[in-house]
């Protein structure tokens, strides 16, 4: 319970309206067994029944009123609940380290968005406020009773009591069989994410049975923890029921008997009748209620498992500043290992001066696209030191270093929407002159202008409406766009052919003059050019230097070339 407090403090004026309300329902439904009372009073002495049963009606009908009140609070209270949860999971989500990222599966995580959170709604609108006016109503209750008959009281409760703690008993396994569910929705959410992410590959390698099995059994196995935990929930309301008809046909047997004995009138009797439905039907209530409030604590725990985790750390508030006449981009010695112990860079030192064009190339694996997450900080390094003007990128605040960095992945991502979008991603504020000129310069205008929607035509989910090099180069315009000091590219021609790659090498002379790039390529041909390539083998450096150099000194490098009919 203490877990799910923070999740409604933010609606706390909310919830005391609805607790209000509920207290004066609460009143109006102990008012009631007492007129009731008072007309069957009045009828057996002939007294004048109308204005008593006036206000009996008065009070039903404003008991109906607060409680549709109740429940619309309640209800948007719930969603109130449910959208501020989803936005912390959200920004959670998106701000983790890209290395807890790796390690996660993403339908997992939009099953804890999506289906989990909706669970935290059944908490609120099953009664966690309305407790308080079933105690309210229960202990009216009891008193009453007991001033009618202390007797028929003990009946009750003893019927009561034994009900009450079996429902108690069963709604407690609930948590955990909820979790269970959660897990396998989300196990299943994941099964389906990958399979439509790959949905081509998988039709070309003739897999669809396969995978419409694989998604199948993930349903499956979410059906049987979720059939579980409804056969479990499915037990709490019989059980109640068998108190409050147990309970019923004690007050009856026992109460008749009292009538008969003269130890109580019927007037009484109907009265200690209409307050038992009062204490069992707020009883039920409560035991529903702590059943729903297990089951949104199963998902709350797989909410809290990832609110707890660490998001990534911004860095510092201010930079220092920079060091006078020092390159742009160095690497001192830097060294990085994953955490299964796995090395990938040993010792790397280079240094990328201002304005000039520096290459990296090297085998697959040599770790080069390392390197260029290591300057982005999408991971630390975890020997040496990567500087900027001088100062460790460290002692930078992330959001301050990426602001001067450009980006473009090896399998450059393009995301659902129109091209607008995707161009303005890193410059929400361009205007349409920028974003054609970008475009041209990447070879792009015509997918600009061969639909009649131009900039806001879709691309499709993860750019499926365009081919692979218009993919690769939306994205190097969506970075030129933002006017980086540095652009990081890794592979950026390699998907493209050998005409789209002539323009592409164009744009990028003009990107250079004001630019400072630096480039992974296995195309030697796209980078022979450059100011500087660096030869990468094994996590190290093994040559630096132009290309007429690096023939000369680094054997690698000339195995590469000759591979590529460079020499």
């Amino acid at each position: 319970m203490a877990t799910l407090l923070p999740y409604l403090r933010e609606h706390r004026g909310t919830l005391l309206v609805v607790a209000a309300v509920s207290l004066v329902g609460a009143a109006a439904a102990l008012a009631q067994p007492l007129l009731v009372g008072r007309v069957i009073t009045a009828v057996e002495a002939g007294d004048a029944v109308a204005p008593v049963v006036a206000v009996l009606v008065g009070v039903l009908l404003g008991a109906s009123l607060l409680g549709a009140v109740q429940q619309y609070l309640l209800q948007r209270t719930a969603e109130g609940v449910v959208l501020s949860t989803r936005r912390s999971l959200v920004a959670r989500v998106l701000r983790l380290p890209l290395a807890e990222l790796d390690q996660r599966r993403t339908g997992d995580l939009v099953s804890r968005v999506g289906s989990d959170t909706t669970l935290l709604r059944a908490v609120v609108t099953s009664g966690l406020v309305e407790v308080v006016s079933s105690v309210v109503v229960v202990v009216g209750a009891v008193v009453a009773m007991a001033v009618v008959d202390v007797v028929l009281l003990a009946v009750t409760l003893t019927a009561v009591a034994v009900g009450m703690t079996a429902a108690i008993s069963v709604a407690r396994r609930l948590r955990a069989l909820a979790l269970a569910s959660q897990q396998r929705v989300g196990e299943m959410s994941s099964a389906v994410e990958r399979a439509l992410s790959a949905v081509r590959t998988i039709r070309a390698s003739g897999a669809t049975d396969r995978e419409v099995d694989a998604v199948g059994a993930s349903a499956r196995a979410a059906y049987d923890a979720g059939v579980r935990a409804a056969r479990t929930g499915a037990v709490v309301s019989p059980v109640v029921g068998v108190a409050v008809q147990g309970s019923f046909i004690a007050v009856l047997g026992v109460g008749g008997y009292r009538v008969a004995g003269g130890a109580l009138t019927v007037a009484e009797l109907v009265s200690f009748i209409l307050f038992l439905f009062l204490l069992v039907m707020p009883l039920g209530q409560l035991v529903s209620a702590f059943a729903q409030l297990q089951l949104g604590l199963g998902a709350l725990t797989r909410i809290e498992e990832v609110l707890r985790l660490p998001e990534e750390d911004p860095g510092p508030v201010s930079a220092p500043a920079g060091r006078a006449g020092a390159p742009l981009l160095e690497l001192r010695d830097v060294s990085f290992t994953y955490p299964d112990g796995t090395r990938v860079l040993d010792r790397v030192s280079l240094a990328v001066p201002r304005g000039a064009r520096t290459a990296l190339v090297g085998p697959s694996g040599a770790g080069k696209s390392t390197l260029l997450s290591l300057v982005e900080r999408f991971s630390d390094v975890t020997g040496g030191a990567v500087l900027v003007d001088g100062v460790d990128v460290r002692e930078l605040p992330r959001a301050a270093l990426r602001a001067r960095l450009g980006y473009v992945e090896q399998e450059a991502p393009v995301l659902a929407g129109t091209l607008r979008e995707n161009l303005v991603l890193a410059a929400p504020d361009a205007g349409d002159d920028e974003l054609a000129a970008v475009l041209a310069a990447v070879g792009l205008t015509g997918v600009a202008t061969r639909s009649p929607a131009g900039l806001d035509a879709p691309v499709g989910e993860g750019g499926v409406l365009l081919s692979g090099g218009e993919r690769q180069r939306l994205a190097i315009s969506r970075s030129l766009l933002a006017r980086p000091e540095l652009l990081l590219l890794d592979e950026p021609t390699a998907s493209l052919d050998a005409r789209n790659e002539r323009a592409l090498q164009d744009a990028l002379d003009a990107v250079a003059e004001r630019t400072t790039l630096l480039v992974v390529a296995h195309r030697l041909s796209t980078v022979v050019g450059s100011d500087q390539i660096v030869v990468l083998d094994g996590g190290r450096v093994v040559g630096v230097g132009t290309h007429a150099e690096l023939l000369e000194t680094t054997p690698l490098y000339r195995e590469l070339a000759a591979t590529q009919l460079l020499v």
